[in-house]
């Protein structure tokens, strides 16, 4: 899907800026994604493309490429496929250039052609935002889909298991695809990281499972990375005043806060997943102490290599 998302793009960015009608044979040579060795490969592929241009309402017209008329090309003509100038403002178009690049998807920002059809880019000056980066698509993500539409289930690796599970939903949170969902057998909704499982395979039997009418599958999904896994571990950390702020702000429902006299934190809370705890501890470097139990703490100061 992504390489036929792509070949449409390169294609409709060809018609747009040839300025002319331009032929089929042309759109072969000149076009990324039609690299067919067959002519009738081609063929179907560029009429299935021209079927979805046409279906997306993108105006692609045939004319003739020269005065004598005897052959036709194919065109986007820019008065029928262009917005009215709506007559923003500097400001309004600061404004927009600022909501197209605050999310992004895969690192990557948006794409600014929208913006550039609604009277271009903002002023010099307007600077870069910041961002939130919501992950690039793992691979299995659309098969994951065609699983929870259709009710099939699902088999994969995880944590060195093979799982049968039942995949309810898909969510995602700070950057991760989760699916959600009971294994065969179990009524428990667990939650799996996405990029985590290894060797997907789809179920043959479509509708093999009812989800729940009032499920949703965000609600399953812990709030905090370090929540979503199967261990079962409660650890103590103490956190600085001069991050207790920072802490509070990341910490999720279930952690039990103490705020002690000198403004530190006295923290407990449930770690399902000890990697991303870890990783999260060393995001505060010495302001941050796990106190309890011993074993985890030792796993910290092996991986920041103290003695």
């Amino acid at each position: 899907m992504q390489r036929v998302i792509e070949r449409i793009l390169n294609l409709l960015a060809f018609l747009l800026t040839a300025g002319r009608p331009v032929t089929a044979d042309e759109i072969r040579h000149t076009v990324a994604g039609y690299g067919q060795e067959g002519d009738e490969a081609f063929r179907r592929t560029f009429e299935r493309d021209k079927d979805l241009l046409r279906s997306l309402g993108i105006p692609l017209r045939l004319a003739f490429t020269d005065r004598w008329e005897v052959e036709q090309g194919y065109l986007v003509p820019k008065e029928e496929y262009a917005l009215e100038d709506p007559g923003l403002t500097d400001e309004e178009r600061t404004a927009l250039w600022l909501a197209t690049q605050v999310v992004r998807i895969g690192g990557l920002a948006s794409e600014p052609a929208a913006l550039f059809k609604l009277g271009g880019a903002p002023p010099a000056g307007s600077g870069e935002p910041v961002g939130a980066d919501l992950g690039s698509a793992p691979a299995d993500l659309p098969l994951l889909f065609t699983a929870v539409t259709e009710a099939r289930e699902v088999g994969f690796t995880y944590l060195g298991k093979r799982r049968r599970v039942r995949p309810y939903g898909l969510a995602h949170r700070r950057g991760h695809w989760y699916v959600v969902g009971p294994q065969a057998g179990e009524a428990a909704v667990r939650t799996f990281r996405v990029d985590r499982g290894e060797g997907l395979q789809l179920g043959s039997r479509p509708g093999a499972f009812s989800r729940p009418a009032d499920f949703r599958a965000a609600d399953a999904v812990p709030e905090a990375p370090w929540e979503a896994g199967e261990a079962e571990i409660e650890v103590t950390v103490r956190f600085d005043a001069s991050v207790a702020w920072w802490a509070r702000r990341q910490l999720t429902a279930a952690a039990d806060v103490v705020e002690e006299p000198a403004g530190s934190l006295l923290v407990r809370l449930p770690v399902a997943a000890l990697g991303p705890f870890i990783g999260w501890m060393i995001g505060f470097e010495d302001a941050a102490e796990v106190l309890a139990p011993v074993e985890v703490r030792r796993q910290l100061l092996a991986h920041v290599g103290a003695p």
